[in-house]
């Protein structure tokens, strides 16, 4: 006839015992949910608390939500068996809310030290919304000791904005070494909302999650999003540099990219689409890289403006390194040379100056730029090449590439090199000043070009200055072109005794071709 109607027969008796006896009996083979429901209504109506508990623990047939129903109406005086139902099938939130309403405080404490400690996020979640008391929570925690699970905890507390509750209890697993990121971040959010002393913390732990704690900091203080985000050193690049953007902290990012030395991430920041790429420039020139002592940053940072086409930045850049800070790197040759050559490139205007200024660069290689194409700066050169003591090719930059002979005049004049009087006498004799060019010929004491010379003195009978010119000749090479040369000039000048003393002398001119 069916077990639904023995057990409506034994219920119109009010015989809960026959109820209870009945179904025992076949408890173990049914698994109809009402059979088992009956059994514990049964159970629980004779006094059997032991046999309510074992079934709610150990069946999987009862309905879940019309035995915790029950269970709840029926107020029995030992809550366990509504504690395994609901615990067994999720009903943590109405357990906690029965237990608290009715003061069953022992029994909260049980279910989560003894019973299913993973579920006490939920239940401190539901207490405070309950309004429970904060001492109440705390002294559970403390409890519960590292047995709850720490991240689910930290994210039900702090989605109701009481993650300060949790201090003590998150200071006593620090204390006994723990080492997880998210005690660690929870930690970090409590010292930044109650401000104690917050810096310390985010600069100094090892263990907290730079993501999470920096974008926690984002809206309640974009400084302390920084030094979170910048602890990581490279995995939030991206979100440093958007914080400092938003809020203005321009100074802060040019520090942290003239430290961390990465060509990515500075060729993110100075991309022409950077809107605030000129705000950034301005403070690393101004304040960050004077500020660094480290050749190396000072490399990466000269190397990512290079990288980004931008020399004129990387003038100001190197001027106030080079030109204006005191120390480390004045006298740097690198930076003197790169600081020189791209003016040489973006800002002609400025290398006078620098060559002026400056005394530690590497003059021939950048003279020899400076002459070339297309950038021909003359003055510039012949500048460098002075600057340097390099005569000759000073004197050749004024005879070649400026083309002044009455500079490159004063030039020798003032330096009184044999080398360059030399180069000035040729150029002369070439423009055919030719009692100059001897006078320079002279200065020099260089015969080399005595054939060219006395062909240009014939041609402009320039013969006093010959004879002169011829004399120190002879010093200097023997040949009988010289010696010839000089009886002529002699008998040009009606210096018929200086010949005459000079042919009973010791020579090798060819007299009969004077005569």
């Amino acid at each position: 006839i069916g077990a639904g109607k023995i057990v409506a027969m034994f219920e119109s008796f009010g015989s809960n015992e026959g109820v209870f006896y009945f179904l025992g009996a076949i408890l173990s083979s049914s698994t109809d949910p009402e059979v088992h429901f009956k059994y514990i209504q049964a159970a629980s109506r004779c006094g059997n608390m032991q046999e309510v508990e074992r079934v709610c623990r150990e069946s999987t047939s009862y309905d879940p939500a019309t035995v915790k129903d029950y269970l709840k109406e029926a107020k029995l005086p030992d809550p366990r068996p509504l504690i395994y139902v609901c615990d067994l099938h999720g009903f943590v939130g109405e357990l906690t809310e029965y237990l608290y309403k009715n003061s069953l405080m022992k029994y909260i404490e049980v279910y989560v030290v003894k019973v299913n400690p993973l579920q006490c996020p939920a239940v401190i979640g539901t207490l405070i919304d309950l309004d429970c008391s904060e001492d109440f929570i705390k002294t559970l925690l403390q409890n519960v000791r590292a047995a709850c699970p720490i991240q689910p905890l930290c994210e039900e507390v702090e989605k109701r904005n009481r993650l300060r509750v949790l201090l003590p209890w998150l200071e006593a697993r620090v204390a006994e070494g723990n080492q997880d990121p998210f005690l660690h971040n929870g930690i970090a959010k409590i010292y930044i909302d109650t401000n104690r002393d917050p810096e310390t913390f985010l600069k100094t732990n090892q263990f907290y999650d730079s993501a999470v704690v920096g974008k926690y900091c984002e809206d309640r203080d974009p400084h302390l999003a920084y030094t979170a985000y910048k602890r990581s050193w490279g995995s939030c690049d991206s979100q440093l540099v958007e914080v400092t953007n938003r809020n203005g902290l321009f100074r802060l990012q040019a520090r942290y990219l003239v430290e961390r030395q990465s060509p990515e991430l500075w060729e993110m920041v100075l991309t022409v689409e950077n809107q605030h790429r000129r705000n950034v420039i301005d403070q690393v020139v101004s304040t960050a890289l004077p500020e660094s002592t480290n050749a190396e940053e000072v490399s990466a940072t000269v190397k990512a403006f290079i990288s980004a086409d931008l020399p004129n930045e990387l003038i100001e850049l190197l001027e106030k390194i080079v030109l204006h800070k005191s120390a480390d790197f004045g006298k740097n040759r690198n930076l003197q040379n790169l600081l020189i050559l791209t003016a040489i490139k973006a800002d002609k205007s400025r290398v006078m100056d620098y060559i002026n200024r400056l005394d530690n660069y590497d003059g021939p290689e950048i003279a020899k730029i400076a002459l070339g194409d297309p950038y021909r700066l003359y003055e510039e050169a012949f500048l460098i090449y002075k600057k340097h003591d390099m005569n000759a090719e000073a004197m050749e930059t004024l005879l070649t590439n400026i083309e002044s002979v009455e500079r490159a005049n004063e030039f020798a004049a003032r330096c009184g090199d044999p080398t360059v009087w030399y180069k000035l006498g040729k150029a002369q004799l070439e423009n055919g000043q030719v009692v100059e060019a001897i006078e320079s010929y002279l200065k020099a004491n260089d015969s080399t070009d005595y054939v060219e010379v006395i062909q240009a003195a014939e041609r402009e009978e320039s013969y006093d200055d010959l004879v002169r010119y011829l004399l120190m000749a002879r010093k200097m090479a023997k040949d009988q072109l010289v010696d010839t040369e000089l009886v002529y000039a002699y008998a040009k000048t009606e210096r018929l005794g200086d010949m005459e003393e000079f042919v009973g002398g010791t020579n090798t001119a060819n007299v009969q071709q004077v005569g």
